[in-house]
């Protein structure tokens, strides 16, 4: 059986800094990298947060200008009408739009005025029980990600969405650690083997600065692979340098298309070259001495020798014992 291709998702998020024109140059930039998918994150800052959360100590280390939430929230927002001009430019460029929404007017607004394979689940909603259960009624497929979360609240999500109408196949579960940049030692892939014993379908959202762990995560089947990407790592903002720029994002798509090449499929496959070489670097049945007509074959007059166009070397105990139906001469094929 064959392995499926890995989609592979640019994650735009809030790189665009709260700009249709940048937007628009993320979807260009994604569509030359390879990407299947370019996704967004589709927002109300006053709905997503009160006004006195504080940034994430990440977010303090970049030096954004804010100490609230709200306040970085509507820099980094884009309106309903922006998304809507978004989606068609991205159907314009051919390349797939998805969005992760964070509060139940972002679900409502993605369900009647955009079509999207799948409902990105961030990881900070997994516990959120009236976002779950409006989602999980839309029956619509689902990329739930699992960053922060415990074995327990996953389960949690993954029943509330079934036990709601969504359709277990449906759910994909990303593995993923919500540490930004995830160091190497906290990455702990392993996990898709849990994962895996909840949903079929397992893939990895990568917050690493590198592209290993990805090309690791297509190795143990991960069949969906999501990471962040900027037009510049300089940009101000919070995830513009933990991001790929254009090409290390061109690089991090071959990378995961040669490692399909390389994993193959799950059946043995002898490629032309084998075939033409079998008979230089096999052996056959060969005449070990001269043996003469109706003489018994023996391991005193047999041998093994190249080129391997003869008779194989697997009949040796079939033909040991009976008679030559002809004179051969040393070094003869049998």
């Amino acid at each position: 059986m064959s392995k499926k291709k890995t989609f592979i998702i640019a994650e735009a998020g809030v790189n665009h800094n709260g700009s249709l024109k940048i937007a628009k140059k993320l979807v260009n930039a994604a569509k030359k990298s390879g990407a299947d998918y370019i996704k967004f994150q589709t927002f109300n800052p006053k709905l997503m947060t009160t006004p006195q959360s504080n940034i994430a100590p990440y977010q303090k280390k970049i030096k954004l200008g804010e100490t609230k939430q709200l306040r970085m929230l509507q820099k980094l927002s884009l309106s309903k009408d922006d998304f809507s001009k978004l989606y068609l430019y991205c159907k314009k460029k051919k390349i797939k739009f998805l969005s992760s929404p964070f509060d139940l007017e972002s679900i409502k607004f993605l369900k009647d005025k955009i079509k999207m394979d799948y409902y990105k689940i961030p990881s900070g909603e997994i516990t959120n029980y009236p976002y779950l259960k409006y989602l999980g009624k839309l029956n619509k497929k689902i990329l739930l990600s699992t960053g922060m979360a415990e074995l327990n609240e996953i389960n949690f999500a993954v029943k509330t969405l079934v036990k709601n109408g969504t359709k277990k196949n449906n759910i994909t579960l990303l593995h993923c650690i919500s540490d930004y940049p995830t160091q190497i030692e906290n990455i702990n892939l392993n996990f898709i083997h849990t994962l895996k014993k909840i949903s079929k379908n397992v893939g990895f959202s990568d917050h690493t600065l590198g592209t290993q762990s990805a090309v690791l995560a297509v190795a143990l089947k991960a069949n969906i692979i999501e990471k962040h990407f900027t037009l510049n790592k300089k940009m101000k903002g919070p995830d513009h340098s933990m991001s790929l720029n254009v090409n290390e994002f061109k690089n991090f798509v071959k990378n995961i298309r040669d490692t399909e090449l390389i994993l193959g499929k799950d059946k043995k496959i002898l490629t032309k070259g084998e075939k033409i070489l079998k008979k230089f670097a096999r052996k056959s049945l060969i005449a070990k001495t001269n043996i003469k007509k109706n003489e018994k074959f023996s391991e005193l007059n047999l041998t093994t020798k190249r080129p391997g166009d003869g008779k194989s070397p697997i009949l040796w105990d079939s033909i040991l014992g009976k008679k030559a139906k002809k004179n051969y001469k040393k070094d003869e094929k049998i």
